[in-house]
């Protein structure tokens, strides 16, 4: 419970920092982290601790230069005393690196499984349309690489700026107190710094979001190939998948290039700009030592401290093409988590039974993007406990409506009822915890036979299971296995058959004990053997329970108690097996088609 509110809140706080600063994806991860700020402090803290050597080591060689050049005990005093300091500074970087990397660490690797949750928790609520539409891949390539890219993003921003600020601090102030005429040549590198950051941003930005796109593109099509391999060897494609692939790698790797060369140009242009400013502070310290303006040995600091500036500049440039990656990837996650597309449940009347009765008054329905009604002006009554088969041509509306009364999808006009409730007016998941779904192609887990059976359940007695495991004629299948019930199924089921896996889909519907029943062409693609067994589980299942069904073999729903022909979205004839054989309309053609081709 406490990981699915972690991830609530994480979500919650998300959504509304996105919103408040919409196109601002920068503020928008400020916000994320807000209340853990300090943790980013403490840890920064002790990086500057654990960095302490390098950052004094420049001033404490210059001390030591100067007492040497001055000679005499003022020398012997400072080796003694700088090289103390610095061999202090030594002792405590090692417990000063543990907790800066333990706060940092922390915090980043936290927020990086609490967005992932998130993301994973606004899945499971977005609707089955908005899943129809986005390919699988890119909400994988979101999940992973740009979670991950925001996590480096969190860790540089965080972290490093305010190291780099930290640094620059102690060099300015330092230098400002020694000596303000080199603490304006040390300035000068500021507007330059900021001036190839002007120049690169947009072409950066643009370049990022490109192999973003291009990224998400690749992970869809990788995807797609690997669900499709056994198509593809089948037709002997496999040249052509190879080809299909390679140049959508090609395209990719060619936006990776392109992004490659903008960061390294930009890289380049700030190194050799800044280096051009170390050799002129060079000559200028030494110009000021040979007048006797400063000390010999403060070349050595100030060319080190120089350096410093320097580095900690190109650092802050090259932070740029970090920041707009892990940006680009806020903006990609908030498609998702701000995403509107969802099942609202919140204050609807949540049911403890149904009885299983539906009205269907009027319902119409058209995809988004298309003109043409899928449904039109539906009506119809369904009883308790009454069985009734949908058929007809394919696009005639029938699996939109299954996904209507499982509430997949709600009516652009008109309205469905159960047991007298408007299904819009109710809280969905309470509802479908009295229905359960065999679909066409079983979808199975990698796990074990019982895991599969009993999914999402828990305190299944061995006398439930055993139960439904017969019911669903799978007796004699797992008496035959190594491990029986404990036996591991392959990813999608692949070690067993068609039959075996809508068995143990109708075995995890039956031990469910729902009051409705939903069967979208359970036995389609089965064999004559398998279907004959498949049908038998199929009738206990059904046996005393309101149940719908869609099925393309029209022998199969002989024993539904009403079959309704549906063609342009409507319901054109209903009756019986035996009355509409009678009548010779639709479903008669339909059906002595079918027995004729068989």
């Amino acid at each position: 419970m406490a990981k699915i509110q972690g991830s609530e809140i994480y979500e919650q706080k998300y959504v509304k920092y996105y919103k408040k600063y919409s196109g601002k994806p920068l503020l928008v991860l400020l916000g994320f982290y807000k209340g853990q700020y300090h943790k980013f402090l403490i840890s920064s803290i002790f990086y500057l601790i654990k960095h302490s050597p390098a950052l004094f080591s420049s001033l404490l060689i210059a001390n030591v230069i100067n007492g040497v050049i001055e000679g005499g005990d003022a020398a012997k005093t400072a080796i003694i005393v700088n090289t103390g300091i610095w061999l202090g500074l030594l002792l405590i970087h090692l417990p000063a690196n543990y907790l800066h990397s333990m706060y940092r660490s922390r915090v980043t690797r936290q927020t990086e499984a609490g967005l992932r949750a998130a993301l994973v928790r606004k899945l499971q609520e977005l609707s089955i349309p908005y899943h129809t539409q986005v390919q699988s891949g890119r909400l994988q390539s979101k999940i992973i690489r740009d979670v991950e890219a925001i996590e480096t993003l969190s860790s540089q921003m965080f972290i490093n700026v305010i190291n780099i600020v930290m640094n620059l601090t102690i060099m300015i102030s330092v230098t400002a107190v020694k000596n303000r005429t080199i603490l304006f040549f040390f300035l000068l590198v500021a507007p330059i710094a900021s001036f190839t950051v002007i120049a690169f941003r947009k072409k950066i930005s643009r370049e990022n979001r490109a192999f973003r796109m291009e990224m998400e593109e690749t992970s869809a099509r990788v995807m797609e190939m690997v669900e499709m391999v056994p198509v593809t060897r089948a037709h002997a494609l496999e040249d052509v998948e190879k080809e299909r692939i390679s140049r959508q790698l090609e395209q990719t790797a060619e936006s990776g290039y392109r992004l490659d060369m903008v960061q390294s140009n930009f890289g380049a242009v700030g190194w050799v700009v800044f280096q051009i400013f170390q050799a002129l502070c060079l000559a200028f310290t030494g110009y000021l030592a040979l007048n006797g303006k400063i000390m010999v040995g403060d070349i050595t600091f100030y060319q080190t401290g120089f350096t410093t500036v320097v580095n900690q500049f190109t650092a802050l440039i090259n932070l740029l093409p970090v920041m707009t990656k892990g940006l680009e990837s806020v903006s990609s996650i908030g498609e998702i988590l701000s995403s509107e597309d969802i099942e609202h449940n919140e204050g609807k009347e949540e049911l403890e039974d149904i009885r299983g009765t539906y009205e269907i008054y009027r319902v119409a329905y058209t995809y988004p993007g298309t003109e043409q009604k899928v449904l039109n002006g539906l009506t119809m009554k369904v009883k308790q406990g009454e069985t009734i088969a949908f058929v007809g041509e394919s696009g005639a509306g029938k699996s939109t409506l299954l996904n209507m009364l499982i509430g997949f999808m709600l009516p652009d006009s008109g309205n469905i009822r159960v047991d007298g409730r408007d299904l819009g007016d109710i809280n969905l998941k309470s509802y479908r915890r009295f229905i359960s779904v065999v679909p066409q192609m079983p979808l199975l887990f990698t796990g074990t036979l019982r895991d599969n059976i009993t999914y999402g359940m828990e305190n299944v007695s061995e006398e439930e299971l055993d139960r439904a495991v017969e019911a669903a004629n799978l007796k004699n299948f797992v008496s035959n296995l190594p491990d029986g019930l404990d036996t591991m199924i392959d990813e999608h089921g692949g070690n067993l058959s068609g039959g075996q896996r809508q068995r143990i889909s109708i075995a995890r519907a039956i031990i469910r004990d729902p009051k409705v029943i939903i069967l979208d062409e359970a036995t389609s693609a089965l064999d004559v053997v398998s279907e004959r067994e498949i049908q038998e589980a199929l009738n206990r299942l059904v046996r005393g329970r309101t149940t719908f069904i869609v099925a393309h073999r029209l022998s199969t729903v002989k024993n539904a108690d009403r079959i309704i022909v549906l063609s342009d979205g409507k319901a054109v004839e209903d009756g019986n097996y035996n009355e509409l054989m009678e009548k010779r309309g639709i479903f008669y053609h339909m059906e002595k088609i079918q027995i004729n081709e068989t």
